[in-house]
């Protein structure tokens, strides 16, 4: 399993992260000061890292140029959001850089493109009795394959990887069919409903009012 270390000083976003990350099927682990961050990254393995940039005992910046040397993806999250601020942060070699407040889906998909980039995603989803390899665009069922439409695929996918998170309406529409959404269209909820009879997730795919959908799994 992918192994994330979430370094923040603020615990409630550490706990954000944490249970979002978590939903969506990674191990995490949450540290609120910069030297216990060292000393967990010098005892551990860690496939990606989340870093805040104003941290007690050592800041961002000093644990980047600790983490440099040993070819571990960064994503910098942090309040600081000036130019100077991105610039400093990717050209002390951080992947990408997120600024506070972010939506927890755009985190997700952050982390997704960076571990991808890294070859560290994992092929094989898992929701239950249903299995996606994306490898072979194949899903199963208890065991039996699912034939889905390229529009069905795409929002399971999406689905599966955002687990017990309620995702918008106009963010499915534009990841999937790469359209900006438009308010009295039916075709989302049609292909949900589609989606939701094939993977019989009557009770599992559920709409959330004035939102969305979510996929509830435990």
């Amino acid at each position: 399993m992918i192994r994330i270390l979430i370094v923040d000083d603020e615990k409630p976003i550490c706990d954000l992260i944490d249970i979002n990350l978590s939903a969506a099927g990674y191990n995490c682990k949450a540290v609120q000061d910069g030297l216990k961050a060292i000393d967990l990254i010098e005892s551990e393995p860690f496939d990606l890292i989340l870093l805040d940039i104003m941290l007690p005992g050592a800041d961002g910046y000093d644990i980047m140029e600790y983490i440099r040397p040993l070819k571990i993806p960064v994503i910098f999250i942090t309040a600081k959001h000036e130019v100077k601020d991105r610039v400093k942060g990717l050209k002390l070699g951080a992947e990408d850089y997120l600024v506070k407040p972010f939506d927890v889906v755009e985190l997700v998909a952050r982390v997704e493109v960076v571990l991808r980039r890294y070859n560290k995603t994992e092929v094989v989803l898992t929701a239950g009795d249903v299995v996606v390899d994306e490898e072979a665009r194949k899903v199963t069922k208890a065991g039996r394959p699912v034939v889905l439409t390229n529009k069905e695929y795409g929002l399971l996918v999406l689905f599966i990887r955002n687990k017990n998170i309620a995702l918008f309406r106009e963010t499915l529409y534009e990841k999937v069919w790469g359209d900006e959404y438009l308010a009295d269209s039916r075709t989302l909820d049609l292909h949900v409903q589609r989606l939701r009879r094939k993977m019989g997730w009557e009770d599992n795919l559920v709409a959330v009012y004035k939102v969305g959908y979510r996929l509830e799994m435990p």
